[in-house]
């Protein structure tokens, strides 16, 4: 399979970008990037893109799967508004020339929760864009809905704190299936994806990523 990636720079999509280029059943991984990611693999190739102008690199965007672990937060983008940009507006344009370029396979990283009828922006905004990726009917389509993600080497100080107290409640037996989820075992999990469920829309979602 040949497979598409935004997202790469970010913690899932690093771990996902290894884990596909030692899967032989990926034959080729295309990531793209605003700036190099520094990776060098004879069947990694890098696509440097200016996201507010995807259709620059639409010829780019053919294969058999493509993976979006593009996702911010509204520290990091600065407002609202940008944000939906990254997380909403950006993956659905990429998931529309995909579609047109004839890819059948989608693997998206959305978050538990996450509805277009929530109340809360985050929730509402990751569901939104759920829904309207389904809307393009691809053959496949695959929602990963994780709770708490545990980065490597992460500078958020939140991160630390609030995931060594879910996993001491989670070792009480409390919130068990709330348990944070390493983003290195969740690429593995996406990896997968493709191969081991058939056609149509699946939601995998919180404890069911630890056995998917």
């Amino acid at each position: 399979m040949k497979a598409l990636i935004i997202g790469a720079t970010g913690a899932t999509g690093k771990d996902l970008t290894q884990v596909l280029l030692q899967d032989p059943a990926y034959t080729e991984v295309v990531i793209f990037v605003r700036r190099s990611a520094g990776i060098r693999h004879s069947r990694l190739t890098e696509i440097i893109t200016d996201f507010d102008k995807l259709e620059a690199v639409s010829d780019f965007i053919k294969g058999d799967v493509w993976f979006s672990c593009l996702g911010s937060t509204l520290k990091t983008a600065g407002s609202k508004e940008k944000q939906w940009h990254i997380d909403y507006e950006i993956p659905l344009k990429f998931a529309e020339i995909a579609k047109r370029n004839g890819v059948q396979k989608a693997v998206l990283v959305s978050a538990y929760g996450a509805s277009a009828r929530s109340k809360v922006f985050y929730s509402k905004m990751k569901g939104q864009l759920e829904e309207d990726i389904d809307r393009l009917a691809f053959d496949q389509y695959v929602i990963f809905k994780p709770g708490m993600l545990l980065r490597k080497d992460t500078d958020r100080a939140g991160e630390h704190v609030f995931g060594r107290i879910l996993k001491f409640l989670n070792r009480l037996g409390i919130l068990k299936r709330f348990r944070p989820l390493e983003t290195s075992l969740l690429a593995e999990k996406l990896a997968k994806a493709p191969g081991a469920v058939g056609r149509g829309k699946h939601v995998i979602i919180l404890e069911e990523i630890f056995t998917f």
